[in-house]
C-alpha cells in the first residue's frame, strides 16, 4: 500500500473562519481565534494523518488591503503560500461573498495554476436560499475543483 502526503494552504480574506475550520479538521485547538481580524499573523502549519495518507494544512494570514509594513508582510506571506502547496482551500464568508479581495485572490490563484476547492463557511447564518445563488457566482467566476459549504463551528 502506497503513502499519500499533500500539502494545502488554507486562504482568504480576513476573519472568514481559516483557523476555526484548521482547528475542525485538526480536532484540537492549534490556531488562536478571534473575532479581531489580522490574530493569525504567522503561518500555522497542522498535520492530519491516517493509516496510508498525510494533509499538512497551512493555516495563513488574512488576506486585505494593507496600509502598514507588517500587514503587507503579512499578505506576501499569504500569497507565498500558493507557490509551496499542491491544493488550496479558498475560505469565503456566506454573509460577505462579495469581499472585494476575492477577486484579487482569484487573480494570484488563476496565475499558480493549482487545484483549488472554494469553501463558503458560515452556512449556519445563512438560508439555503442564499447559499444557492452564491455557489453559482463564484461556479461562474472561476473554475474550482470543488465547492463545499460549510459551517467551520458545528
Amino acid at each position: 500500500m502506497s503513502f499519500l502526503s499533500g500539502f494545502i494552504a488554507i486562504i482568504g480574506p480576513a476573519n472568514v473562519g481559516k483557523s476555526t475550520l484548521l482547528n475542525r479538521i485538526l480536532g484540537k485547538k492549534l490556531a488562536i481565534v478571534s473575532p479581531k481580524p489580522q490574530t493569525t499573523r504567522n503561518r500555522i502549519i497542522g498535520i492530519y494523518h491516517g493509516d496510508n495518507y498525510q494533509m499538512v494544512f497551512m493555516d495563513t494570514p488574512g488576506i486585505h488591503r494593507t496600509r502598514t509594513a507588517l500587514h503587507k508582510s503579512m499578505v506576501e506571506s499569504a500569497f507565498a503560500a500558493f507557490h509551496e502547496v499542491d491544493i488550496l482551500l479558498l475560505m469565503i464568508e456566506m454573509g460577505h461573498p462579495d469581499d472585494p479581495e476575492i477577486l484579487s485572490i482569484l487573480n494570484n490563484i488563476e496565475r499558480v495554476k493549482k487545484t483549488c476547492i472554494l469553501v463558503i463557511n458560515k452556512i449556519d447564518l445563512g438560508s439555503k436560499e442564499r447559499l444557492l445563488p452564491i455557489i453559482e457566482k463564484y461556479r461562474q467566476k472561476y473554475p474550482f475543483d470543488a465547492i463545499f459549504p460549510v459551517s467551520a463551528l458545528q
